[in-house]
Protein backbone atom coordinates (compact mmCIF):
# COMPACT_ATOMS: atom_id res chain seq x y z
CA UNK A 1 0.00 0.00 0.00
CA UNK A 2 1.26 3.35 -0.75
CA UNK A 3 1.99 5.55 2.08
CA UNK A 4 0.37 8.56 0.77
CA UNK A 5 -2.99 6.31 1.32
CA UNK A 6 -2.37 5.95 5.00
CA UNK A 7 -1.67 9.22 5.76
CA UNK A 8 -4.79 10.41 3.87
CA UNK A 9 -6.59 8.06 6.26
CA UNK A 10 -4.88 9.97 8.97
CA UNK A 11 -3.07 6.79 9.92
CA UNK A 12 0.24 7.43 12.12
CA UNK A 13 2.58 5.90 10.42
CA UNK A 14 5.62 3.80 10.91
CA UNK A 15 8.38 2.80 9.23
CA UNK A 16 11.81 1.07 9.49
CA UNK A 17 15.19 0.69 7.75
CA UNK A 18 17.15 -2.23 6.60
CA UNK A 19 20.34 -2.63 4.72
CA UNK A 20 20.97 -4.87 1.82
CA UNK A 21 23.39 -7.58 2.56
CA UNK A 22 27.01 -7.25 0.74
CA UNK A 23 26.17 -10.24 -1.39
CA UNK A 24 24.51 -11.69 -3.69
CA UNK A 25 20.71 -12.92 -2.61
CA UNK A 26 20.28 -16.33 -3.75
CA UNK A 27 19.79 -19.76 -3.43
CA UNK A 28 18.13 -18.67 0.53
CA UNK A 29 21.47 -16.57 1.25
CA UNK A 30 19.00 -13.82 0.88
CA UNK A 31 17.43 -15.10 4.88
CA UNK A 32 19.75 -13.01 7.54
CA UNK A 33 17.96 -9.65 5.40
CA UNK A 34 14.75 -11.27 4.80
CA UNK A 35 14.64 -12.25 9.00
CA UNK A 36 15.53 -8.61 10.15
CA UNK A 37 12.88 -7.15 7.99
CA UNK A 38 10.34 -9.95 8.81
CA UNK A 39 10.93 -9.36 12.67
CA UNK A 40 9.52 -5.26 12.24
CA UNK A 41 6.14 -6.58 9.97
CA UNK A 42 3.97 -6.27 12.87
CA UNK A 43 5.18 -3.74 14.54
CA UNK A 44 5.66 -0.83 11.02
CA UNK A 45 3.42 0.06 8.04
CA UNK A 46 6.83 -0.10 5.37
CA UNK A 47 10.29 -0.82 6.02
CA UNK A 48 12.97 0.97 4.08
CA UNK A 49 15.44 -0.41 1.48
CA UNK A 50 18.74 1.68 1.95
CA UNK A 51 20.29 2.47 -1.72
CA UNK A 52 24.36 1.75 -0.91
CA UNK A 53 23.96 3.25 2.10
CA UNK A 54 27.11 5.35 2.97
CA UNK A 55 28.44 5.12 -0.31
CA UNK A 56 29.23 0.95 0.58
CA UNK A 57 28.38 -1.45 -2.29
CA UNK A 58 25.40 -3.91 -1.36
CA UNK A 59 22.66 -5.57 -2.73
CA UNK A 60 21.03 -3.08 -4.89
CA UNK A 61 17.68 -1.28 -3.12
CA UNK A 62 15.49 -2.84 -5.78
CA UNK A 63 16.06 -6.24 -5.90
CA UNK A 64 15.95 -6.24 -2.22
CA UNK A 65 12.56 -4.52 -2.48
CA UNK A 66 11.34 -7.31 -4.40
CA UNK A 67 12.35 -9.59 -1.99
CA UNK A 68 10.47 -8.01 0.74
CA UNK A 69 7.71 -7.49 -1.44
CA UNK A 70 7.72 -11.40 -2.16
CA UNK A 71 7.54 -11.96 1.53
CA UNK A 72 4.85 -9.86 1.82
CA UNK A 73 6.22 -6.99 3.75
CA UNK A 74 5.69 -3.57 2.07
CA UNK A 75 9.03 -2.14 1.56
CA UNK A 76 9.95 2.06 0.46
CA UNK A 77 12.50 1.71 -2.32
CA UNK A 78 15.05 4.54 -1.62
CA UNK A 79 16.90 5.37 -4.77
CA UNK A 80 19.77 8.14 -4.90
CA UNK A 81 21.15 10.27 -7.17
CA UNK A 82 25.05 9.55 -6.66
CA UNK A 83 25.32 6.50 -8.60
CA UNK A 84 23.03 7.01 -11.99
CA UNK A 85 22.44 9.56 -14.58
CA UNK A 86 18.57 10.36 -15.21
CA UNK A 87 18.54 7.78 -18.27
CA UNK A 88 19.34 5.02 -15.05
CA UNK A 89 17.29 6.50 -12.73
CA UNK A 90 13.84 6.86 -14.81
CA UNK A 91 14.45 3.57 -16.08
CA UNK A 92 15.28 2.17 -12.47
CA UNK A 93 11.61 3.83 -11.33
CA UNK A 94 9.70 1.70 -14.75
CA UNK A 95 11.50 -0.89 -13.11
CA UNK A 96 10.37 -0.17 -9.76
CA UNK A 97 6.67 0.40 -10.82
CA UNK A 98 6.59 -2.85 -12.72
CA UNK A 99 7.89 -5.11 -10.22
CA UNK A 100 5.02 -4.33 -7.97
CA UNK A 101 7.01 -1.14 -5.38
CA UNK A 102 4.72 1.90 -4.45
CA UNK A 103 6.89 4.13 -2.42
CA UNK A 104 9.95 5.94 -3.38
CA UNK A 105 12.47 7.38 -1.08
CA UNK A 106 14.29 9.89 -3.49
CA UNK A 107 17.55 11.04 -2.40
CA UNK A 108 21.02 12.80 -3.04
CA UNK A 109 23.12 10.25 -1.74
CA UNK A 110 26.69 10.07 0.46
CA UNK A 111 29.52 11.41 -1.04
CA UNK A 112 31.90 8.99 -2.23
CA UNK A 113 34.73 9.36 0.17
CA UNK A 114 32.46 8.13 3.05
CA UNK A 115 32.30 4.38 1.47
CA UNK A 116 34.14 1.12 0.58
CA UNK A 117 35.33 2.23 -3.29
CA UNK A 118 36.28 6.19 -2.50
CA UNK A 119 38.45 6.25 -6.27
CA UNK A 120 34.94 5.44 -7.83
CA UNK A 121 33.57 8.85 -9.66
CA UNK A 122 30.40 10.20 -8.75
CA UNK A 123 27.24 10.40 -11.43
CA UNK A 124 25.42 13.69 -9.44
CA UNK A 125 23.73 13.90 -12.71
CA UNK A 126 20.68 15.49 -11.00
CA UNK A 127 20.29 16.46 -7.65
CA UNK A 128 17.19 15.22 -5.09
CA UNK A 129 14.51 18.01 -6.16
CA UNK A 130 15.56 17.07 -9.86
CA UNK A 131 14.96 13.08 -8.98
CA UNK A 132 11.11 13.99 -7.47
CA UNK A 133 10.50 16.45 -10.52
CA UNK A 134 11.24 13.70 -12.76
CA UNK A 135 9.90 10.91 -10.58
CA UNK A 136 6.45 13.02 -10.78
CA UNK A 137 6.81 12.90 -14.35
CA UNK A 138 7.16 9.24 -14.85
CA UNK A 139 3.63 9.15 -12.99
CA UNK A 140 1.99 11.93 -14.85
CA UNK A 141 2.70 10.05 -18.20
CA UNK A 142 5.72 11.59 -19.49
CA UNK A 143 9.49 11.36 -19.42
CA UNK A 144 12.28 13.87 -18.51
CA UNK A 145 12.31 14.99 -21.95
CA UNK A 146 8.50 15.26 -22.39
CA UNK A 147 7.81 12.34 -24.50
CA UNK A 148 4.98 9.97 -23.73
CA UNK A 149 5.13 7.01 -21.97
CA UNK A 150 3.00 3.73 -23.04
CA UNK A 151 2.09 3.38 -19.39
CA UNK A 152 2.50 5.75 -16.44
CA UNK A 153 3.96 5.11 -13.30
CA UNK A 154 2.09 5.24 -9.87
CA UNK A 155 4.52 5.47 -7.28
CA UNK A 156 4.27 7.64 -4.02
CA UNK A 157 7.07 10.06 -3.27
CA UNK A 158 8.87 10.52 -0.81
CA UNK A 159 11.81 12.86 0.29
CA UNK A 160 14.46 13.48 3.26
CA UNK A 161 14.44 17.11 5.60
CA UNK A 162 17.28 18.31 7.53
CA UNK A 163 15.87 19.93 11.08
CA UNK A 164 19.26 20.25 12.29
CA UNK A 165 20.84 22.27 9.43
CA UNK A 166 21.90 25.23 10.11
CA UNK A 167 20.60 28.31 8.91
CA UNK A 168 17.38 25.99 9.26
CA UNK A 169 15.47 28.72 6.34
CA UNK A 170 17.79 27.66 4.21
CA UNK A 171 16.55 23.66 4.78
CA UNK A 172 13.05 24.81 4.46
CA UNK A 173 13.44 26.31 1.35
CA UNK A 174 14.70 23.18 -0.26
CA UNK A 175 11.93 21.23 1.33
CA UNK A 176 9.58 23.41 -0.15
CA UNK A 177 11.28 23.52 -3.32
CA UNK A 178 11.00 19.23 -3.18
CA UNK A 179 7.14 19.77 -2.29
CA UNK A 180 7.11 21.47 -5.42
CA UNK A 181 8.79 18.72 -7.29
CA UNK A 182 6.40 16.42 -6.33
CA UNK A 183 7.16 15.14 -2.68
CA UNK A 184 4.51 13.67 -0.84
CA UNK A 185 5.66 13.00 2.69
CA UNK A 186 9.22 13.36 4.34
CA UNK A 187 11.54 11.69 6.88
CA UNK A 188 13.97 13.85 8.76
CA UNK A 189 17.24 13.06 9.41
CA UNK A 190 17.82 11.99 13.47
CA UNK A 191 17.35 14.14 15.74
CA UNK A 192 18.07 13.96 19.50
CA UNK A 193 16.70 17.42 20.94
CA UNK A 194 13.29 18.04 20.93
CA UNK A 195 13.32 21.48 21.18
CA UNK A 196 15.32 22.28 18.30
CA UNK A 197 12.42 19.82 16.53
CA UNK A 198 9.57 21.74 17.64
CA UNK A 199 11.59 24.88 16.14
CA UNK A 200 11.69 23.27 12.96
CA UNK A 201 8.54 21.90 12.79
CA UNK A 202 6.01 24.92 13.60
CA UNK A 203 8.02 26.82 10.56
CA UNK A 204 7.12 23.42 8.44
CA UNK A 205 3.69 22.39 9.74
CA UNK A 206 2.55 24.76 7.06
CA UNK A 207 3.41 23.17 4.16
CA UNK A 208 0.63 20.74 4.57
CA UNK A 209 2.59 17.23 4.33
CA UNK A 210 3.17 14.84 6.14
CA UNK A 211 6.30 14.35 8.04
CA UNK A 212 7.60 11.41 9.81
CA UNK A 213 10.09 12.19 12.67
CA UNK A 214 13.83 9.68 12.42
CA UNK A 215 15.94 8.62 14.50
CA UNK A 216 19.16 6.51 14.46
CA UNK A 217 19.28 3.98 17.64
CA UNK A 218 22.18 5.49 19.30
CA UNK A 219 24.11 2.11 20.23
CA UNK A 220 27.21 3.46 22.61
CA UNK A 221 28.84 6.43 23.33
CA UNK A 222 31.61 5.76 20.82
CA UNK A 223 28.98 5.85 17.98
CA UNK A 224 27.52 9.17 19.23
CA UNK A 225 30.85 10.82 19.00
CA UNK A 226 31.78 9.52 15.55
CA UNK A 227 28.48 10.49 14.37
CA UNK A 228 29.55 14.05 15.56
CA UNK A 229 32.44 14.28 14.32
CA UNK A 230 32.10 12.20 10.88
CA UNK A 231 28.03 12.10 9.86
CA UNK A 232 27.33 15.91 8.55
CA UNK A 233 23.97 17.25 9.66
CA UNK A 234 24.05 15.22 12.93
CA UNK A 235 24.41 16.64 16.20
CA UNK A 236 24.15 13.98 19.24
CA UNK A 237 23.84 16.21 22.51
CA UNK A 238 27.04 15.59 25.12
CA UNK A 239 24.15 15.42 27.93
CA UNK A 240 22.91 12.30 26.04
CA UNK A 241 26.42 10.98 25.13
CA UNK A 242 26.87 11.43 29.11
CA UNK A 243 23.90 9.54 30.06
CA UNK A 244 25.10 6.85 27.72
CA UNK A 245 28.24 6.49 29.34
CA UNK A 246 26.80 6.15 32.80
CA UNK A 247 25.90 2.34 32.25
CA UNK A 248 27.75 -0.64 31.87
CA UNK A 249 28.72 -1.61 27.77
CA UNK A 250 26.33 -4.48 29.10
CA UNK A 251 23.48 -2.51 29.84
CA UNK A 252 23.62 -0.05 26.22
CA UNK A 253 20.97 -2.10 24.90
CA UNK A 254 18.33 -1.12 27.46
CA UNK A 255 19.43 2.31 27.65
CA UNK A 256 19.70 3.14 23.84
CA UNK A 257 15.87 1.40 23.95
CA UNK A 258 15.01 4.07 27.27
CA UNK A 259 17.02 7.27 25.52
CA UNK A 260 15.18 6.39 21.80
CA UNK A 261 11.19 5.70 23.85
CA UNK A 262 11.84 9.05 25.54
CA UNK A 263 12.87 11.20 22.43
CA UNK A 264 9.45 9.22 20.53
CA UNK A 265 7.15 10.06 23.26
CA UNK A 266 8.02 13.81 23.03
CA UNK A 267 8.53 14.27 19.76
CA UNK A 268 5.38 12.07 18.76
CA UNK A 269 2.94 14.56 18.91
CA UNK A 270 4.23 17.05 16.48
CA UNK A 271 4.10 14.79 13.52
CA UNK A 272 2.65 12.49 11.13
CA UNK A 273 4.84 9.00 11.66
CA UNK A 274 8.48 7.91 12.83
CA UNK A 275 10.80 6.57 11.24
CA UNK A 276 13.35 4.26 12.93
CA UNK A 277 17.21 3.46 11.91
CA UNK A 278 17.86 0.80 14.11
CA UNK A 279 21.36 -0.26 12.21
CA UNK A 280 21.09 -4.01 13.71
CA UNK A 281 18.48 -3.69 16.57
CA UNK A 282 15.41 -4.39 15.08
CA UNK A 283 14.12 -5.88 17.97
CA UNK A 284 13.93 -2.41 19.72
CA UNK A 285 11.94 -1.16 17.32
CA UNK A 286 8.89 -3.10 19.01
CA UNK A 287 10.05 -2.40 22.46
CA UNK A 288 10.66 1.42 21.95
CA UNK A 289 6.61 1.44 20.54
CA UNK A 290 5.38 -0.47 23.47
CA UNK A 291 7.62 1.57 26.19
Amino acid sequence: MKLTELFQKKEFVITSEVGPMKGCARNGRQAAFLKEAESLKDFVHAVNVTDNQSAVMRLGSLAASVLLKQAGIEPIYQLVCRDRNRIALQSDLLSACTLGIDNVLCLTGDHLKLGDHPTAKAVFDVDSVQLLDMARGLNQGRDMMGRDLTQSTGLALGAVVNPNFQPLDLQLLKMEKKIEAGAEFFQTQAVYDPKLFETFIRKAEGFGVPIQYGVVIIKSPKMAKYMNENVSGITVPQALIKEMAGVPETQYKDKAREITARLVKEISPMVQGLHFMPLGWPDLVPAILKS
